[in-house]
């Protein structure tokens, strides 16, 4: 068993890496950014990417120079925590500041076949990032994935996007844009509600585009764009000149690696356009996955790497839920930085609008913290008591649920996605230690009863409080 502490000095050498000095940028163009009145802020959530899948987090067989510029001008966590362990719920939490249960989203929406009546989605009630930036005066975009309803009002123009370029579903062949699922085959690209047709084009290219397009500096306003990367996500379509790079990797980390390795270098490209432009120190970066590998048939059962974790995609065990997380602002946030206090996706939208003096008309009403507290002081508590994980109807009694306060943190209903770790009857109730035990390999509820009992009335509340909500 490997405690997280102990693994986080594995990664010292990843520090001397990261002090290296920036790429000289490229040649400035001549039409640079006009002052604006705020920064602005460029999300970049990626999907299905592992714990540990850059070298700024660990990794030692990646290519990731673009994604470890971002760590190594910014700062990063090392237990940060996406809201939910499947796309549609972290990306309503990411977008809320709520956790997802809080903010009405249960599970992943379904495609527009599977729903005519389009009553999944995020409810058009909650207040998304965009529709606050888009009110303190920003110019707002989605660019890639959306997966938060169909209908015209739960669409990206529905709620708070002025510029929608990407797919609707959950994933789509990245050269034919069709959604890559189940039948009837559905063309799935669209900008605003238009769909568009790029058959043969590479989706990250277009994507590349269509940032730099919205980015142009001459506009007045300043910028938000949600980023929504839909890589490594199955299929795995990375280009020919990474598979070549990584030809002598076992498959089928050859395949993600190569995803990984292409969509850092669209990272690239938008750096050095923001850079060359004038306006990349007056941009707050954020970079998150939305949570942990995918072990699925579609992603060659793996490819990712959650380090010395159990779990994957879809379980609430670390390697599900603990992702890489980091932010970029050299005006208000410190160089090169680990920081170790426990966070979450649902803190980015405090946190924005912080740096950025922009109003949350229902601040009152969202889980997230602002995370400047500890960004400013390493030795800061987390903003955090305790953070809730949950998917599927509140009222079951068999989903798979987890509570964390402190050190300590409980499962219900336990599993792994990948296949590692094993529970029994006696499991489904599994307490862990994080401070000794970060693997989760023991369970802990026979010997600490009461902190069992704690915790799971902790969870049980909060949890009625879910299903007070859903049935309102």
């Amino acid at each position: 068993m490997r405690n997280f502490k102990n693994f986080l000095l594995g990664l010292a050498g990843t520090i001397s890496l990261l002090s290296c000095q920036s790429q000289e940028s490229n040649e400035q163009s001549a039409q640079q950014a006009k002052p604006k009145s705020k920064p602005n802020v460029l999300v970049i959530f990626t999907d299905d990417q592992g714990t540990f899948d850059i070298n700024a987090f660990g990794s030692e067989d990646l290519e990731t120079p673009n994604l470890n510029r971002i760590a190594r001008e910014g700062t990063r966590f090392t237990q940060f925590y996406a809201a939910a362990p499947v796309c549609s719920p972290s990306r309503a939490s990411l977008l809320t500041g709520k956790f997802n249960f809080h903010a009405r989203l249960f599970g992943n929406v379904a495609p527009p076949h599977a729903d005519p009546e389009f009553k999944s989605g995020l409810p058009t009630e909650e207040i998304t990032m965009a529709e606050v930036f888009k009110e303190g005066g920003y110019n707002t975009a989605l660019i890639g994935k959306w997966h938060l309803g169909h209908s015209p009002e739960k669409l990206p123009n529905g709620q708070g996007f002025d510029y929608f370029f990407g797919h609707q579903r959950g994933c789509i062949d990245n050269f034919s844009h069709f959604f890559f699922w189940d039948g009837p085959n559905m063309h799935d690209l669209y900008r605003d509600e238009e769909e568009v047709y790029y058959q043969g084009e590479f989706f990250g290219d277009l994507m590349v585009d269509e940032v730099k397009k919205f980015t142009t500096p001459e506009k007045e306003d300043p910028f938000f764009i949600y980023w929504a990367i839909n890589m490594p996500h199955y299929p795995y379509q990375g280009k020919k000149k990474w598979l070549d790079h990584y030809k002598d990797t076992p498959s089928p980390r050859k395949e993600y690696a190569a995803f990984i390795s292409t969509f850092d270098e669209m990272i690239g490209e938008v750096l050095d356009h923001l850079e060359a432009t004038g306006q990349l120190d007056n941009t707050i970066i954020v970079y998150q996955s939305d949570h942990g590998h995918s072990t699925e048939e579609r992603a060659f059962f793996g490819g990712g790497n959650n380090g010395p974790f159990h779990g994957a995609k879809f379980c609430m065990l670390e390697g599900g839920i603990r992702v890489p997380a980091m932010i970029r602002y050299p005006k208000a946030v410190p160089a090169n930085e680990l920081r170790n206090q426990m966070a979450n996706s649902i803190d980015w939208l405090p946190t924005l609008a912080e740096l950025t003096n922009t109003e949350i008309p229902n601040i009152g009403e969202i889980d997230g913290k602002s995370l400047m507290p500890i960004i400013k002081d390493k030795n800061a508590p987390s903003q955090h008591d305790v953070l809730h994980w949950a998917t599927g109807d509140p009222e079951s009694t068999t989903n798979s649920w987890a509570v964390r306060k402190g050190d300590w943190k409980l499962h219900g209903n336990p599993w792994d996605s990948e296949k590692e770790l094993e529970f029994g009857e006696d499991d489904k109730l599994y307490l862990v230690n994080m401070a000794t035990d970060s693997t989760e390999t023991t369970n802990l509820a026979k010997q600490h009863p009461d902190k069992l009992q704690e915790l799971l009335k902790i969870h049980k509340d909060w949890n009625q409080q879910m299903i007070e909500l859903k049935n309102q």
